[in-house]
């Protein structure tokens, strides 16, 4: 931190442009606007319509030339230092354009009225007072973002707005200081020259105005992220060792620290509860209304809203390994990533700002040579409006509003996007493809049955199995273990354990090999035993998930889990029948049991004794042919399918891995957030292609009008100050549609 000083005073004097670690030119290898320093640590701020810029102060976007924000940070840190200025350039604009705007626009008022208060020569330098601090003041971050599009080439809005209000200036104070020096193109019937100095002044208000308003409505689009952060509170109750308590900041909690959380307050961090029972609102993460019963050993969420009990929460989880500063960073990455349809409009922009400077330039020639007189002055006007209303902001800022809109909205539903691409590939799925356990069924299976061998206690028998499954995280294991522990069975962890995906288990208990698992591991072992399978079936279509036990590597009985079925999943199901998408269930359990389940809630597809390899080969021939499949689970043997499939979905209930190895986290854990999350996809493409469509269209039908196409046949001329009303118009447009999408149901 010593040489922060030196370090800003580089910035200064350098323009902000050169510093420090990100010397010569900040564009890499990779395409990539990369100004930060390795090793910084403060804030970084990136530009929303192109996250490839990235820098340590926000100097505006070197490609579209908007404020960059910040990558990350508070609700107290929200940045709005371009918006307040905006503000106070745009109020001092206005109270000098509009005398300005009367005077110039006099001689169309009946009578005339203020015609004759002074001489034309006076009249020019006072439109020159009142102009000049509106250009050169109140436009003044348009010249230099304008400047810096022509330095990096990187043609933009603001190069159009600079062209366009400087052309107008410059030629004004010309025609005021040396009218002298124009020919007779340039002169009116009454030989003077005219001046635009109301036009430069009113085009650069309409574009400030236009700029408080983008700035405020972009400002909306965040607050998703800034609701969500707002959901920590800012203190909590910390129990010391001898049991006094003190408030102590959120930033000075650490794990294992004992809290309290009293009745309606917000559970500071996440913890397991060690103390009490309450309900808890968790609705602000899940997006499901009804509050959780939470008693000791039960897991509670950093930001939820505790009932009428009091509870004694042991911190788990502080800082930025929280779920709700996980979710805020994960919404943020989302609103930052770019859709595929999103390359079209960059497309379309990179092309789009020479082919109107072309244009304007064309039309300068056109209507210098074949217009009416004064040839040169209507040459000018209908260039400069060629140039207002073409600026392309509304078409760049389509589809980045729209996805940052979305992700906030889905995230207050408990719907956590990725990416945008996973957004927009979501309204295209075909085929859902889910695992059963713990994404169609509850994933907290009961032992039901214990069935050992003959001359075999029910109690070794779970002994051992317990034993084993001690070391494994899977549901159906910790079921085993938690049922040995209730019944007060004793038992010792397995050493050498051994997870085989698909199959099952094994370890070394008291000096033998004990192996829990399904029948293809009982008959690579040699272990299976053709008695147990009869029964095996009829507990297998009663929904039951048989596993059998081998010690030594001889038959030694059987265990049946039952995991009851979401009260949601058929609903769900039902949803996406609706819709059109085909639901295919792949899972490790046996055929009967699988089919038990499918037929309840009406599979259209089922793969049973999967392997992880299995579920990969079959989602990769799904897509051989031709379907766009999503992928739903929640389990570590869930990962590689989630990464293979166009559309990974993972249940917040389940592993880190799976959620990490997703595209989309449904909070709720529930099958329903499928349908929603496709409901949010499609509202958001649809939102995105009105505005692409309102864009493209804009300024399809402007520039021609603005080029004077109408004026042969109908006399008509686009004013230039309508243009920039027009063009502030059509940004304000696309980002109000956007943030039509906060209102919608999912």
């Amino acid at each position: 931190m010593a040489q922060s000083n030196s370090h800003k005073e580089n910035h200064t004097a350098m323009g902000d442009e050169r510093c420090c670690a990100h010397t010569e030119n900040p564009v890499q290898a990779d395409g990539k606007y990369d100004k930060v320093p390795l090793g910084f640590d403060g804030v970084v701020y990136t530009c929303p319509m192109h996250p490839q810029v990235r820098d340590t102060r926000n100097n505006g976007c070197p490609i579209c030339g908007m404020a960059l924000e910040p990558e990350s940070g508070t609700p107290a840190e929200e940045d709005t230092s371009e918006l307040d200025d905006m503000v106070r350039r745009f109020w001092l604009s206005a109270a000098l354009t509009l005398p300005l705007f009367v005077y110039a626009m006099s001689d169309i008022l009946p009578g005339k009225p203020l015609n004759g208060l002074m001489p034309a020569g006076w009249a020019h330098w006072f439109q020159f007072g009142l102009a000049t601090p509106v250009v050169l003041w109140g436009g003044r971050p348009f010249f230099v973002r304008g400047a810096r599009s022509l330095q990096t080439m990187n043609l933009n809005m603001f190069t159009l707005i600079a062209l366009g209000v400087g052309v107008a200036y410059i030629f004004s104070l010309i025609a005021t200081a040396a009218p002298a020096i124009f020919p007779a193109a340039f002169r009116t019937e009454h030989g003077g020259v005219a001046v635009y100095y109301e036009a430069a002044a009113v085009i650069t208000t309409l574009v400030l105005l236009g700029q408080v308003m983008e700035l405020r409505a972009r400002s909306q689009t965040s607050g998703a992220i800034r609701a969500l952060l707002r959901l920590a509170p800012p203190t909590a109750r910390r129990i010391a060792e001898e049991g006094t308590e003190e408030d102590v900041s959120i930033d000075d909690i650490r794990k294992g620290d004992r809290l309290r959380v009293r009745p309606g307050e917000k559970v500071p961090v996440d913890g397991i509860v060690d103390e009490g029972h309450s309900a808890v609102d968790e609705s602000m993460i899940t997006g499901e209304p009804i509050p959780a019963e939470k008693q000791k050993g039960d897991p509670v969420t950093g930001g939820t809203v505790n009932g009428t009990g009091g509870l004694v929460v042991i911190a788990t989880r502080v800082g930025g390994d929280t779920v709700l500063a996980q979710i805020v960073r994960m919404v943020a990455e989302a609103q930052r990533s770019r859709a595929p349809i999103q390359r079209l409009a960059d497309l379309v922009a990179g092309w789009f700002v020479p082919v109107v400077i072309l244009t304007a330039m064309l039309t300068f020639i056109a209507w210098s040579l074949f217009g009416p007189d004064p040839a040169m002055a209507f040459a000018i006007v209908n260039a400069v409006a060629v140039l207002i209303i073409a600026c392309p902001c509304a078409l760049g800022l389509a589809t980045p509003m729209s996805i940052m809109v979305a992700t906030g909205k889905g995230a207050q539903n408990g719907i956590l996007v990725k990416n945008a691409e996973a957004l927009e590939i979501l309204e295209k799925i075909d085929t859902v493809v889910v695992d059963k356990t713990g994404t169609l069924t509850e994933g907290k299976p009961k032992l039901v049955m214990v069935e050992p061998a003959a001359g075999v206690a029910e109690e070794t028998l779970l002994s051992n199995a317990a034993a084993v499954e001690a070391a494994s995280e899977h549901p159906l294991a910790q079921a085993i273990v938690t049922s040995a522990i209730e019944r007060g069975i004793a038992f010792t962890p397995a050493s050498g354990f051994k997870s085989i995906s698909g199959e099952g288990a094994e370890g070394v208990v008291n000096g033998k090999k004990v192996t829990i698992g399904n029948r293809k591991m009982m008959e690579r072992i040699g272990a299976w035993d053709d008695a147990f399978a009869d029964q095996a079936d009829i507990y297998q279509r009663e929904g039951q998930t048989v596993m059998f036990v081998a010690i030594s590597e001889r038959p030694t009985g059987m265990i049946g889990v039952a995991d009851p079925i979401k009260e949601t999943t058929s609903e769900a199901i039902e949803d996406l029948h609706r819709a059109g998408i085909r639901v295919v269930m792949l899972t490790g359990d046996n055929q009967k049991t699988a089919e038990a389940v499918a037929e309840k809630i009406g599979i259209d597809e089922l793969h049973a004794d999967a392997s992880p390899e299995d579920k990969n080969r079959i989602v990769r021939e799904f897509q051989a042919q031709g379907a766009i499949v999503a992928m739903a689970g929640d389990g570590v043997n869930d990962a590689p399918a989630l990464a293979l499939a166009n559309v990974g979905i993972a249940m917040g209930t389940g592993t880190d891995v799976a959620i990490e190895s997703a595209d989309v986290t449904l909070m709720r854990g529930d099958l329903r957030g499928v349908v929603r999350a496709r409901r949010l996809s499609k509202a958001a493409m649809s939102n995105i292609r009105q505005n692409l469509f309102f864009a493209f269209a804009y300024n399809m039908a402007g520039v021609p009008v603005a080029a004077g196409i109408l004026y042969p046949a109908f006399g008509i001329l686009l004013n230039p100050m309508i243009a920039a009303a027009a063009m502030s118009l059509s940004s304000v447009s696309v980002i109000s549609n956007a943030l039509r999408l906060r209102r919608l149901t999912l």
